[in-house]
């Protein structure tokens, strides 16, 4: 019963702060009238239903999509490794994404022109340079986890597999004009508006793949929470079981971080809050109480970001940093069991 309310209540604030996303910004929409232009009907104001399908619309899908499978990705993380503080981009994916953009935008500064100011790397160039940079990085570290039979091993090959990426991004901003660094900032810091209803035929049916397969992986996920070998006793392959939970993860990181930036914190706090309110281990109920938190909460912080008062839109980072660290604080604290 309590599940089943927590579950009904997560759905109802989706609901409501898609809604507000919608409907709220630098122009107010009303609420009646943001039914009415998503219900297909004719509004008054004309530049209200631009404004929707063309900006608010793509940017709040792209926030639940988006929060739903950096979410699910966190938790699917933390249980393979049994480690509360591993998320997403643990095992490097997302630098490797980052790697890739900054081969683009400054590896090309050639004759101290800077590419950036002379528009010659548009969003689609960028995020398949992303794309490719996360894949890369997945490829290596699936290939790693045929190699290493030691899942800490493989953990600390994926953080070094970061920092070298790291690494490599340094030097590049080290030669590299101002301007195309700041344009390689501005990406690291993250958003949900970079992706048109053209990226969303790629970055819709990746994601939701990505997170069918999720509920997939929910049974080997749940005897892998017992312990390695006990799954073992009961008969899992733990190395094809580590492969598939690797690949949808990098499956799901690559895409967002490729579309949306690397967004911190949603993978790290939404398991700790889910599990801290539903008080339960069992994947079944985790996996989508997971999705519908990170939806909500990646809604909530794209609303906080571009609310009015602030010129233009504030980075999505800043805000999920600034709501996720101390709710990971709070759950430490507490004391709560995040197994």
């Amino acid at each position: 019963m309590r599940t089943r309310l927590l579950i009904t209540g997560i759905v109802f604030a989706t609901v409501v702060l898609l809604l507000l996303n919608i409907a709220l910004g630098s122009v107010y929409i009303p609420l009646r009238a943001v039914i009415e232009i998503l219900a297909g009907n004719i509004s008054d104001v004309e530049s209200w239903a631009i404004i929707i399908n063309k900006t608010r619309l793509p940017q709040s899908l792209t926030a639940v999509l988006g929060g739903a499978g950096l979410a699910v990705s966190g938790l699917q993380m933390q249980t393979l490794f049994r480690n509360p503080l591993a998320d997403p981009s643990i095992m490097g994916v997302s630098s490797g994404a980052g790697l890739g953009v900054a081969l683009v935008l400054m590896a090309g500064n050639i004759g101290e022109l800077a590419l950036s100011t002379h528009g010659i790397f548009g969003h689609l160039t960028i995020t398949t340079a992303a794309l490719g940079g996360a894949v890369a990085v997945l490829f290596m570290i699936l290939f790693l986890s045929n190699r290493l039979r030691n899942n800490a091993m493989l953990l600390i090959a994926g953080i070094m597999t970061g920092y070298v990426a790291s690494s490599l991004i340094s030097i590049l901003k080290f030669y590299s004009m101002k301007e195309d660094v700041h344009s390689f900032v501005i990406w690291g810091l993250g958003s949900f508006s970079s992706v048109s209803w053209l990226k969303m035929q790629v970055f819709a049916p990746a994601v939701l793949t990505g997170l069918l397969f999720s509920f997939l992986l929910i049974k080997p996920l749940n005897i892998l929470a017992l312990g390695e070998d006990y799954a073992r006793n009961l008969g899992v392959n733990i190395k094809k079981s580590r492969f598939f939970i690797l690949f949808v993860t990098g499956l799901l990181t690559a895409v967002i971080t490729a579309f949306c930036g690397p967004i911190a914190f949603l993978g790290l706090a939404v398991p700790h809050i889910t599990r801290s309110l539903f008080r339960t281990s069992n994947q079944r109920i985790l996996v989508p109480a997971v999705m519908l938190s990170g939806a909500a909460l990646a809604l909530f912080c794209n609303l906080i970001a571009r609310l009015p008062g602030f010129d233009g839109a504030l980075p999505v980072n800043a805000v999920t940093g600034i709501i996720g660290a101390p709710i990971v604080i709070w759950v430490i604290v507490k004391g709560n069991r995040i197994y």
